[in-house]
């Protein structure tokens, strides 16, 4: 019987969905959640939006057997870089957008470097990455404009693709985050580009002996993983006409739950960007959901981790299973 199952267990999404599953079914008997109310409202889709487009970068990343830290500095950073450029000094908006897409590929590209190059692990070189970054974006910033703060005027069209609402309440960075979610679903599910990814994370030694080219594919993922941030920080910016030089330290963890709820291993070969689009709904709605409860705010944390908790648990715990069971039903047939 449990066999039946194992194909839909094999797979990296399936913890994230039985998550998301078991996360509903939670505020809804325990918390009294009315679902119209809880799926019509903005506030978790829009955080859940902002955080997958960085998640999923970041969990291809992760599945190629790496991780980027330095997102928590890169979302100030590409506030403020066009909010300098475009806000400040008053240079074309499309100015501002490709500065601030290329510092996230300048930055990417460091850590991509350092990683391959050297001995360092990418967990210690997106650190440094992060406290670099964060100080030249509080030292540029005083250097540059003298304040904290910068303000940001954009003009209708930049307003309507990257920092507008789609009705009343929903951010328009949701169509972002599906779009860059489908592109990415094909990029690593259907090409060969994927299949890179997945021989890196298994074993990069075997990876790179056959004929993988690891480092240029290393450095293009932690590319788009800084490149994401920085979009992130571009829109916030964009639709709340400001740059501030603190913020985005919270994505680190927040990514890295989401990343590994959607079924992601840490030790990297395993995962699919449906888990981690997924992982972060669950996220989201674990996070945002409990203000629709009765449940006291105060156990958030705690729903936080034990959602975390149980995930870890169920993606380790449904591979085996399926691994075991696959053998058992193909044997008994025969």
């Amino acid at each position: 019987m449990l066999s039946t199952f194992a194909p839909f267990l094999r797979r990296p999404e399936a913890a994230s969905i039985i998550s998301l599953v078991g996360i509903v079914a939670f505020y809804v008997i325990i918390g009294g959640v009315d679902l119209r109310t809880l799926f019509g409202a903005a506030s978790w889709v829009n955080f859940a939006a902002n955080l997958g487009i960085v998640a999923i970068p970041v969990g291809i990343l992760m599945i190629g057997g790496q991780i980027d830290i330095s997102i928590g500095a890169m979302i100030p950073a590409g506030s403020m870089t066009i909010a300098i450029l475009s806000g400040y000094y008053g240079l074309p908006i499309e100015v501002g957008i490709i500065g601030t897409l290329a510092l996230g590929a300048v930055v990417g590209l460091v850590n991509g470097l350092l990683t391959v190059r050297t001995t360092v692990p990418s967990l210690i070189v997106t650190l440094g990455t992060l406290v670099v970054m964060q100080g030249v974006v509080l030292a540029g910033a005083n250097l540059l404009t003298g304040a904290a703060s910068v303000k940001l005027e954009a003009p209708a069209w930049a307003k309507a693709a990257f920092g507008s609402l789609i009705g009343p309440s929903h951010q328009v960075i949701i169509f972002w985050w599906i779009v860059i979610a489908l592109i990415f679903a094909f990029a690593i599910h259907k090409t060969r580009f994927g299949n890179w990814v997945y021989a890196m994370g298994g074993d990069l030694v075997s990876a790179r002996n056959a004929g993988v080219p690891t480092a240029r594919l290393t450095i293009i993922l932690f590319m788009l993983s800084a490149i994401s941030a920085a979009f992130v920080g571009m829109c916030g910016a964009i639709q709340f006409n400001s740059a501030q030089v603190s913020g985005g330290m919270g994505y680190i963890f927040n990514t890295i739950v989401s990343i590994v709820v959607g079924g992601v291993l840490l030790t990297g070969g395993f995962g699919s960007v449906i888990g981690i689009f997924i992982g972060t709904i669950t996220f989201a709605i674990v996070s945002q959901g409990i203000y629709f409860t009765d449940i006291d705010r105060n156990w958030s944390n705690l729903i936080i981790g034990v959602t975390l908790l149980l995930a870890v648990a169920m993606n380790e715990s449904f591979r085996k299973f399926a691994l075991r069971a696959g053998p058992k039903k193909k044997a008994a047939s025969s």
